[in-house]
């Protein structure tokens, strides 16, 4: 194996609360390196930013290390990172500062495989301006979004196209960087949400092709943190978004203007850096930079993934009443499937009694459930492992989903 899922799975001690935890979609464990961080934080006098005593200083340097943090985890210039409380609320703030210069009939196109909090702000943004929103459709088949579809659904009009990285309902992965390449050529820019994918792969904002990039430290061992980030040169042409601030000094849409009000978590901040060290040790073999130790550490998590998953993906194959839903080629180790007989419901509420963590539900993609036609009978079952998980885990739920009745 590429990475050594025993210590891993030493470094999470949360995993001892007898649980088989398959829920990483919705957010993973946190390791306790991520827990000491914050608890190290809370312990020192911390003061609010931009001051001239030592507690200030701790608040900006916990910013800029997490800036540089989230910088090395998906390739961009630490400049071009914005902090907030998640991916949905930084989401909307960029939704309404790039609509500020669009015009009717200005178009946004977005996809039916995407989590809803890449839809309904880019939604919202074109309706409050009179613009269209454009749909790229699922394969309801395989649950893959054909990269060649985007031809026929950008124009000259288009000023933006949103799309995942990876399904966290499905798991799949689109060809990002042959959809963003379209987009450009059009003249639009490209949104990628890669909260989920994340946790599963390396990721490269220049390799993606994005313009913008969204992630949620949450998903990959560390607090509920999200982060926008993007080329500086992208942020600046964004323009100013002061709010009426006018000339109290505040910046523009960057650091501490727009798109960063209120107060940063600072604490929470000094979790966001500890959980991409974490995420760079997981490979304990590898050296260089933090950015190499990360990019090198989550291709060893996407090869150890794709093991422990295709038993899962075969065990659950293997049982009569089971339905997986979808069979994308590329995607992450993320599963969702119905039980003949069975409410979604009423399944996790079984494996919950016997101590296995899996959602049921919309897996907050609606536009994608009701696409694939399971929406009005409460969605699906969603399983998909993270880095922690193991084979006997997998084993042990194909276990327990045979001996429903």
């Amino acid at each position: 194996m590429p990475i050594d899922v025993a210590r891993i799975r030493g470094l999470f001690p949360t995993l001892g609360d007898g649980y088989l935890h398959l829920d990483g979609p919705a957010g993973t464990l946190i390791p306790e390196s991520v827990a000491r961080a914050v608890g190290a934080a809370l312990r020192v006098p911390l003061s609010g930013r931009g001051g001239a005593f030592p507690s200030s200083a701790r608040a900006d340097a916990l910013v800029d290390a997490a800036r540089r943090a989230i910088s090395d985890l998906v390739g961009c210039d630490p400049a071009g990172v914005l902090l907030g409380p998640n991916t949905t609320t930084l989401t909307q703030a960029v939704a309404r500062a790039l609509s500020r210069t669009w015009r009717m009939g200005d178009e946004v196109v977005v996809s039916r495989l995407d989590h809803q909090a890449n839809i309904r702000p880019w939604a919202a943004a074109a309706h409050r301006v009179g613009g269209v929103l454009r749909w790229a459709e699922v394969d309801i088949e395989t649950c893959e979004l054909p990269d060649w579809q985007y031809d026929g659904l950008l124009t000259e009009r288009t000023r933006l196209v949103a799309v995942t990285a990876a399904s966290n309902a499905v798991g799949t992965r689109p060809n990002v960087a042959a959809i963003a390449e379209r987009a450009h050529r059009a003249g639009a820019l490209m949104y990628v949400d890669a909260a989920h994918a994340s946790s599963h792969l390396p990721i490269d904002l220049y390799a993606l092709g994005a313009d913008l990039i969204t992630t949620s430290a949450y998903k990959w061992g560390g607090p509920h943190v999200g982060a926008v980030a993007a080329t500086p040169a992208v942020l600046g042409e964004l323009g100013d978004d002061r709010l009426g601030y006018g000339g109290l000094g505040y910046g523009g849409l960057g650091h501490d203007g727009g798109l960063e009000l209120g107060s940063l978590p600072v604490e929470l901040l000094a979790g966001v850096v500890a959980a991409v060290d974490h995420l760079a040790g997981l490979d304990d073999a590898v050296a260089g930079s933090r950015r190499d130790r990360v990019v090198a550490s989550m291709a060893g998590v996407e090869r150890y993934e794709s093991v422990v998953f295709a038993r899962l993906l075969g065990g659950l194959r293997s049982l009569p009443g089971v339905t997986v839903i979808g069979d994308p080629p590329v995607r992450t180790p993320t599963v969702s499937f119905t039980v003949e007989g069975w409410k979604p419901r009423a399944v996790s509420e079984e494996l919950a009694r016997r101590g296995v963590c899996a959602w049921d539900g919309l897996a907050d993609a609606p536009a994608l459930m009701e696409a694939l036609g399971v929406a009005e009978l409460g969605g699906a079952i969603r399983v998909g492992l993270v880095h922690y998980n193991t084979v006997h885990e997998v084993d042990r739920l194909i276990e327990i989903l045979a001996d429903l009745p």
